[in-house]
């Protein structure tokens, strides 16, 4: 199933570093998020524009990970000639990784 089913997400930015909230819409699902939805996972997904290391924190009494990706943006606002300048897409983007169907 796609990531979407059971999460949303937001997503900031500063500098070269974007970071991008996974919120569960039921706090049940929030261990399921944590066992399949991994630092590695993400940037795997991200492999075509995260060129430095994605750290994953873990926030459980708001049923959320949180994920920031370093040298993601293409150097930055001011430097980068992406289309989305801010990578406010990439929250998006995520919900489609394909995650297992719910146990």
């Amino acid at each position: 199933m796609k990531l979407r089913e059971i999460a949303h997400s937001r997503t900031g930015d500063k500098g070269n570093t974007s970071n991008i909230s996974v919120i569960a819409y039921d706090p049940i699902n929030y261990e399921f998020l944590k066992k399949y939805v991994t630092a590695v996972k993400v940037k795997e997904f991200f492999s075509d524009i995260v060129e430095g290391d994605v750290v994953r924190y873990e926030l459980p009494k708001v049923g959320a990970l949180n994920f920031v990706m370093y040298n993601a943006l293409g150097g930055g606002v001011t430097r980068t000639l992406a289309l989305d300048i801010h990578g406010k897409s990439l929250s998006s983007a995520l919900m489609n990784l394909e995650i297992p169907d719910l146990e």
